[in-house]
């Protein structure tokens, strides 16, 4: 088994090798605006997936993939010198689309808010179909007795049983 610890403090010194060497070594006019997010690798240390931003259009995204592809074995032979590991892990390079996620459920997000200041707005207008309050409320104990010392009084002549009443 590995050290799952071990395995992180590899991921992230490959994050930053990557994004060194990107930034420093790459010359590749292809290369874009680019922004290395993450870096995970396999518990076995042989496979690395390098996660990726582009800022631009699709264009600059298929042109830095392009130019990271042809990079890919320059990277792997620093990055598996600089661990001084035994094999050096594969690079895959996966572009991280965080941040079209994000505008999505921004949007999505909005839309709910829309609907719901539409639904608040049609709640303020609405009446109720019947009273406003449909379930029997228990009197105070001021009004039972009231009701109450009403009710014995009114006993005395009357000879038909109510419908609550039982005899």
């Amino acid at each position: 088994m590995t050290d799952q610890a071990k395995v992180r403090r590899h991921a992230e010194r490959i994050r930053e090798l990557v994004a060194s060497l990107v930034r420093s070594q790459i010359k590749d006019p292809r290369l874009g605006m680019i922004t290395i997010t993450d870096a995970r690798i396999t518990a076995d240390l042989r496979d690395a997936t390098v996660f990726y931003t582009v800022l631009g259009d699709a264009a600059a995204q298929a042109s830095t993939a392009a130019a990271l592809e042809s990079a890919k074995g320059m990277l792997r032979s620093t990055v598996g010198k600089a661990l001084g590991l035994r094999h050096s892990p594969t690079l895959t390079f996966v572009l991280d689309d965080v941040q079209d996620q994000v505008k999505h459920i921004d949007d999505l997000l909005a839309a709910a808010r829309t609907a719901d200041a539409e639904v608040q707005r049609l709640a303020a207008q609405a009446s109720y179909a019947g009273e406003a309050q449909p379930y029997r409320v228990e009197e105070d104990d001021e009004d039972a007795d009231d009701a109450s010392a009403e009710d014995e009084g009114d006993d005395e002549g009357d000879d038909e049983p109510r419908a609550g009443d039982r005899r």
